[in-house]
């Protein structure tokens, strides 16, 4: 017996969009709840971004096609009118849209109560129907994989230098029994690499070769990192945050000299919107800084993220590919609040979790100290203790004895 094809209403998949966008549930829990893939819900809100502003300017829409329409309304007539519905549907369907739009949006395009039969949608929107009817199986997403995942991430904060193979090794003393293959994707799929150095190569990536690293030249003779005032290099990064019911994404930017975090967010979703919306807030609170640097994720290459800081005339410093070390001081700080936070607090959901680790961050900027600055608070370094906002640590200190 055929499955029942069911079909989703404009309205159902906004609703759900908004949800999601709204980052108070997991992608898991919002699609465990609504009976779908956790995929449906990322394609449907990379379709409602893609085309939000078509809300403020309908005319655009219109007028593309306008003429071909006011033809068609002249010359209507039996056999004009079938040429014309052959015609939109030749030139209109599979010249514009299978060219233009990806696969995963063609087959949301699909209308199983339309009068049009399947196949013919199928044919004209060029889907096969093995690719319509395949239900790709989401990774990670069973009781053990998630045990994995999380198992994975304690490790790596406690021996970020550790590979593949060292992680293989301990999880087979822990009786997991698995393969490097394995645990390479889960790290890549957590968005973790190992912090070590690795050997240059004389083929670069294209989009390195465009924005080099920049931060060799403030090196001292210990090859360490030395800046000397706030606001000259920011470094951002995403990192895995456990949760109960799940995991989400923690993106966050740091003032390198200073050791505070400017702006930061927790999403459901590892996406280039975590990383716009940070970088957004961090420059409209802050004097924008001379250097910017990242890894060279997806998420910080795209257009939408090189478009901001261009804009501002920011420098772009990006990683040589692996090196997640050239990265260092916010990768430090990811260790910092997991082993001084997240663990501890075994947060069940985002909300949760969102409310936690805003918490922290006020306290790591405001009160706690870091030896990396002369065991001054990140405000104190930052501000220069020239405003109220400082905290005063040493009164603090006496306080506590």
């Amino acid at each position: 017996m055929s499955r029942k094809r069911i079909t989703y209403t404009a309205e159902f998949k906004a609703k759900l969009v908004l949800e999601v966008l709204e980052g108070t549930k997991t992608l898991n829990e919002i699609a465990t709840q609504h009976e779908l893939l956790p995929k449906n819900l990322l394609n449907w809100k990379k379709q409602f971004l893609s085309n939000a502003s078509l809300a403020f300017d309908k005319s655009a829409v219109v007028a593309e096609y306008k003429a071909e329409i006011e033809t068609l309304q002249k010359d209507k007539d039996a056999t004009s009118k079938k040429l014309g519905e052959v015609i939109v549907e030749r030139d209109f369907l599979e010249g514009k849209l299978v060219s233009l739009v990806s696969l995963n949006s063609r087959k949301e395009m699909i209308d199983t109560e339309h009068k049009l039969s399947l196949n013919k949608q199928l044919k004209l929107l060029a889907i096969s129907k093995t690719a319509h009817y395949y239900e790709p199986v989401k990774p990670f997403s069973s009781d053990d994989d998630i045990k994995l995942l999380y198992t994975i991430d304690l490790i790596h904060t406690k021996h970020p230098y550790y590979g593949t193979r060292r992680i293989v090794k301990i999880l087979i003393r822990l009786g997991i029994n698995v393969g490097r293959k394995l645990i390479r994707t889960a790290m890549v799929y957590m968005g973790i690499r190992a912090m070590y150095p690795k050997a240059s190569t004389t083929i670069a990536n294209k989009e390195h070769k465009k924005y080099p690293y920049l931060l060799n030249e403030f090196k001292n003779e210990k090859n360490q990192v030395i800046i000397d005032t706030p606001n000259k290099v920011w470094s951002t990064d995403i990192t895995y945050i456990r949760l109960e019911k799940g995991f989400a994404y923690l993106a966050a930017i740091i003032d390198w000299n200073t050791k505070k975090i400017l702006s930061w967010k927790l999403s459901n979703s590892m996406d280039v919107s975590l990383t716009t919306s940070v970088l957004n807030e961090a420059l409209s609170l802050y004097p924008k800084p001379e250097i910017f640097n990242t890894d060279q994720g997806s998420q910080y290459t795209a257009k939408e993220h090189i478009e901001i800081l261009l804009d501002n005339k920011i420098s772009i410093s990006m990683d040589a590919k692996g090196r997640s070390i050239d990265n260092i001081v916010i990768e430090r700080f990811w260790r910092t609040i997991k082993y001084e936070d997240v663990y501890p607090a075994s947060y069940q959901d985002i909300k949760e979790a969102r409310k936690g680790i805003g918490k922290y961050i006020n306290l790591y900027n405001s009160e706690r100290l870091h030896s990396a600055i002369d065991y001054l608070t990140p405000d104190e370094a930052y501000y220069n203790c020239a405003s109220d906002r400082c905290y005063n640590a040493k009164e603090a200190l006496l306080h506590v004895a």
